[in-house]
């Protein structure tokens, strides 16, 4: 009985966000989703120390070399280090197509900490130490692209983009949409009618065609980076119109409350009203929105950089790597290559499971 009145004590004295931790914490899939995030977040910063060669090098022995598996057994019986085998590579006098088999006799005992190309970790630090690695020969966990290039590197520096072109991308649509769906709410009126209107307008654009319209503005001679803030901001113009919306309607119930008057009553501008009482009175809400909405925009990049609208090579992006994909007969020969779309998947996933589970924590006096 005593346990159960101090639990009761403890529910009414906690603060929003431990009832919200407390309520999150059932969610077991919003909790993987949210490991697995973490994880590709980690991979794409630390990108260049787990990926064992340099995205662009080219390795022109290995052209669309399989995956290579990483082995414990051998022919001389088990062993503690694992290792892969290393390529046989013929040439089919009737397609002219290399097929790659097994060599059991070159293995490349798998080592880690290993030194190869130079780069700055995070940034900022000088050196050349990868995680794995051989003395010898390729390891290619991956398999290879037309070029050679390894596309276990490739897909790691691909998350960079990737990943935080949704961050970002959903950084400036929360600006806009508070902003603008802010005014509209508290406004009311000629001020509300007004930005419904453009916000119909803007929704009633078909989605594709606008987005293959403000992409095909951007100028083919810009270097990587500012295609790369550009499509950013095209794809943030595009997605803040939901966000608004929400806002608006939260607005519309929150501006006659007590707390909104009493501001009023104490001189208060507009602008702190809205920033300072009314946003974070429903701030869980908005983040629940806001983890849902980075999906879309992740699927958004990877979709025009898959159709050539998007970032262009040597941008490296999971859409720029879907691209060797168009092809069905490579898709059949080359199936390695649509790994880039497994790793889509896998964060979109994660994402939403993560926004479900913040959605239903967001209100955490519910049964």
């Amino acid at each position: 009985m005593n346990r159960r009145i101090a639990l009761e004590e403890k529910l009414y004295t906690a603060s929003q966000f431990q009832l919200i931790w407390w309520r999150f914490r059932k969610h077991r899939l919003a909790v993987f989703g949210g490991i697995v995030l973490v994880i590709i977040y980690l991979m794409a910063i630390f990108a260049d120390f787990l990926a064992p060669y340099h995205p662009n090098a080219h390795d022109a022995k290995h052209i669309y070399a399989p995956p290579q598996k990483i082995r414990f057994v051998g022919e001389d019986g088990f062993s503690l280090r694992p290792f892969v085998y290393g390529y046989e590579m013929k040439v089919d006098p009737r397609t002219f197509r290399r097929v790659y088999t097994e060599d059991r006799s070159k293995v490349y005992p798998l080592q880690f900490l290993v030194r190869g190309h130079e780069y700055k970790l995070l940034g900022l630090i000088p050196t050349d130490i990868h995680l794995f690695g051989t003395e010898e020969g390729p390891v290619f966990l991956f398999g290879t692209d037309r070029m050679g290039r390894d596309v276990l590197s490739r897909i790691l520096h691909g998350a960079r983009i990737s990943t935080s072109i949704g961050l970002v991308g959903v950084f400036l649509s929360l600006l806009i949409g508070i902003i603008v769906g802010g005014i509209s709410g508290y406004c009311g009126g000629v001020v509300d009618n007004v930005v419904q209107r453009i916000i119909e307008f803007l929704v009633s654009i078909p989605t594709l065609p606008l987005w293959m319209g403000l992409s095909a503005a951007l100028p083919p001679n810009w270097p990587p980076v500012r295609i790369y803030f550009g499509m950013t901001i095209i794809l943030s113009l595009v997605g803040w119109t939901g966000l608004a919306r929400v806002v608006r309607s939260k607005f519309l119930s929150l501006r006659e409350e007590d707390f909104v008057l009493a501001a009023r009553l104490v001189g208060a501008g507009r602008s702190r009203i809205i920033m300072r009482h009314m946003v974070p009175s429903f701030m869980s809400h908005i983040v629940a929105s806001v983890t849902l909405s980075i999906p879309s925009m992740i699927l958004s990049e990877t979709s025009l950089s898959f159709l050539g609208l998007g970032l262009r090579p040597p941008t490296i992006s999971w859409g720029v790597l879907l691209q060797e994909a168009q092809n069905i007969s490579t898709v059949a020969l080359y199936p390695w290559l649509l790994l880039p779309g497994l790793f889509v998947v896998v964060t979109v996933l994660a994402f939403n499971f993560l926004g479900d589970g913040l959605r239903d924590a967001a209100d955490p006096y519910a049964r």
